[in-house]
């Protein structure tokens, strides 16, 4: 028994140090934060931290790969009942706007990220473009959207979504990017990429 305690005891302070983390990289940026400030947002001793993850990279890597599975579940289920290609990208947005501040962090910083932190963002990237890929084909077979390579897709979508949230100053400011702006960014891409959308 004593030894089960001191396993869920072990976890719950690593989850406290990600969600701490995840607050305080949103604030000061991923960079920018001190270990000891995370570790005073997790009232936990500083030591902790090096015990659990080792460095501020590693934490910031399982914060970022922990943000990224809250956004893969999601789209699974989607994926799972077949969803098509609008319901996929609007949980995408939601996803985000759940830790919009520490997204936002993510696409702004992303080259600066240590290696492994870049590693842990390829991969939510890549599980984003493989749960969206059965509704891209889905949707193009029906003749709702156009038969288009995945890569450009998502890649321009991605690039859509991380332009607003980078300048989120310009497009909503004050406020979150994806409630004022989400839904006329959804509207406009899949028009884009709709058979009845506009073309080239």
């Amino acid at each position: 028994m004593p030894t089960r305690n001191r396993e869920r005891q072990k976890t719950e302070t690593r989850e406290r140090l990600i969600e701490a983390a995840i607050r305080v990289f949103s604030r000061d940026g991923i960079a920018a934060a001190s270990s000891v400030d995370i570790a005073r947002e997790a009232d936990v001793a500083h030591g902790t931290i090096f015990a659990r993850f080792g460095t501020k990279d590693e934490l910031a890597s399982a914060a970022i790969l922990d943000f990224g599975d809250r956004v893969a579940r999601r789209l699974h289920e989607l994926c799972e009942a077949g969803a098509g290609t609008r319901d996929v990208l609007a949980a995408h947005l939601e996803g985000i706007r759940e830790r919009e501040d520490f997204y936002a962090r993510l696409a702004t910083e992303a080259p600066t990220l240590p290696s492994a932190a870049r590693e842990s963002l390829v991969l939510i990237q890549s599980s984003i473009a493989f749960h969206l890929s059965p509704a891209l084909e889905a949707d193009a077979s029906a003749g709702r959207i156009k038969d288009l390579p995945l890569h450009l897709v998502f890649n321009t979508w991605i690039g859509l979504v991380h332009y607003y949230l980078a300048n989120g100053e310009l497009f909503a400011p004050g406020a979150s990017v994806i409630e004022r702006r989400g839904r006329e960014l959804l509207d406009h891409f899949m028009a884009l990429i709709s058979e009845g959308g506009s073309r080239r």
